[in-house]
C-alpha cells in the first residue's frame, strides 16, 4: 500500500467546494496509487456537511485514526491554507498527538520558491486583465505574526508587476481602507477584485461581493469601477502545483514514500 495523503482543509458551507473536487481530480492523477482522503478541521463546517447535504466528512484525528486501523504507518498531512497561521499549527498539534506517523504538506506560501511560482501563476491571470485597471487581492487576514506574509507577497508583487496590484485583507493590515486611499491616490477609475483565497466561499459573497458594507461597495462608493471575480486560487493551475510539489516534498521526507508500504 502506498503512503495515502490526506488533504486538511478548514471547509465550506458554499457551493465553492467544487474548487477541491479539481484540486483532487488533478492529484490523484499526479500520485496514481496513493489514496486521497479529506478531512475539514471545522467542527462547523463538518456539521453542516451531515445536517445539510448528508455527507460525511470527518476531522484529520478521525481520517488518520481509521488508515492506523488500516495497517498504514504513515500518511502525508497536506495542509490547505494560505499562511502558517493559528489554523496550521492547531492541525500540526493534532497530527502529532495521532500513532499514525504523519508528514506535513505545508501551506501555499512558505518558502521563497512559493511565492515565485505564484506570481508566474497569477501573471497568466494579468495577462488578460487590462493595464488600466488596479488589481486588488483579497485576504481573510490573521492576528498571527504570519500576516507578513501579506506584506511580503505586496513586496513581491509591487517589484514584477509594478503599483497596479494591491493585497488586503478583512480583518488586520492591509485594511480596506488602506488600500482603497493607496487606489484612489493613484487616479485609477476600474478595479478588478480577486479572491486572495482557496476557495471563493461565505467570505467573497459577503465581505467581497455583499450589498452592505463590503470592498465593492466601498470602492464603487469612492466613484470607482469594480469588477469582481469569484474564483479562488484552487482555480488556477500554478497554485494546484504549488500544493503538488508541497506533496511531493513531504512524501520524500517518508522513507520510501513512494513505494509500497
Amino acid at each position: 500500500m502506498k503512503v495515502p495523503l490526506v488533504l486538511a482543509a478548514f471547509g465550506t458551507t458554499t457551493a465553492a467546494g467544487k474548487s477541491y473536487a479539481l484540486l483532487e481530480e488533478h492529484l490523484r492523477a499526479a500520485f496514481p496509487g496513493h489514496e486521497v482522503h479529506w478531512a475539514f478541521s471545522s467542527r462547523m463546517v463538518r456539521d453542516f456537511s451531515r445536517q445539510r447535504r448528508g455527507r460525511q466528512v470527518p476531522g484529520p484525528v478521525e481520517v488518520l485514526e481509521a488508515l492506523a486501523a488500516r495497517g498504514f504507518k504513515w500518511a502525508v498531512v497536506q495542509s490547505l491554507h494560505l499562511l502558517a497561521g493559528h489554523e496550521f499549527y492547531r492541525l500540526v498539534a493534532e497530527v502529532e498527538a495521532c500513532r499514525l506517523r504523519t508528514s506535513m504538506g505545508l501551506p501555499l506560501f512558505w518558502a521563497p520558491e512559493d511565492y515565485q511560482a505564484f506570481l508566474e501563476a497569477l501573471a497568466a491571470k494579468l495577462d488578460i486583465i487590462g493595464q488600466e485597471e488596479a488589481v486588488i487581492l483579497v485576504g481573510h487576514g490573521t492576528d498571527h505574526a504570519s500576516w507578513a506574509t501579506y506584506l511580503a507577497l505586496q513586496h513581491l508583487l509591487s517589484q514584477r508587476f509594478g503599483p497596479r496590484v494591491h493585497i488586503g485583507v478583512i480583518e488586520g493590515q492591509p485594511s480596506r481602507e488602506e488600500v482603497l486611499a493607496t487606489v484612489v491616490r493613484a487616479g485609477v477609475k476600474q478595479v478588478r477584485l480577486l479572491p486572495l483565497m482557496l476557495v471563493a466561499g461565505r467570505h467573497v459573497q459577503e465581505d467581497l461581493a455583499g450589498p452592505e458594507d463590503s470592498w465593492t461597495t466601498s470602492l464603487q462608493a469612492a466613484g470607482l469601477t469594480v469588477t469582481l471575480e469569484a474564483t479562488g486560487l484552487l482555480s488556477y493551475p500554478g497554485v494546484i502545483k504549488i500544493f503538488q510539489d508541497h506533496i511531493a516534498q513531504a512524501l520524500d521526507a517518508i522513507p520510501g514514500g513512494d513505494q509500497d508500504r
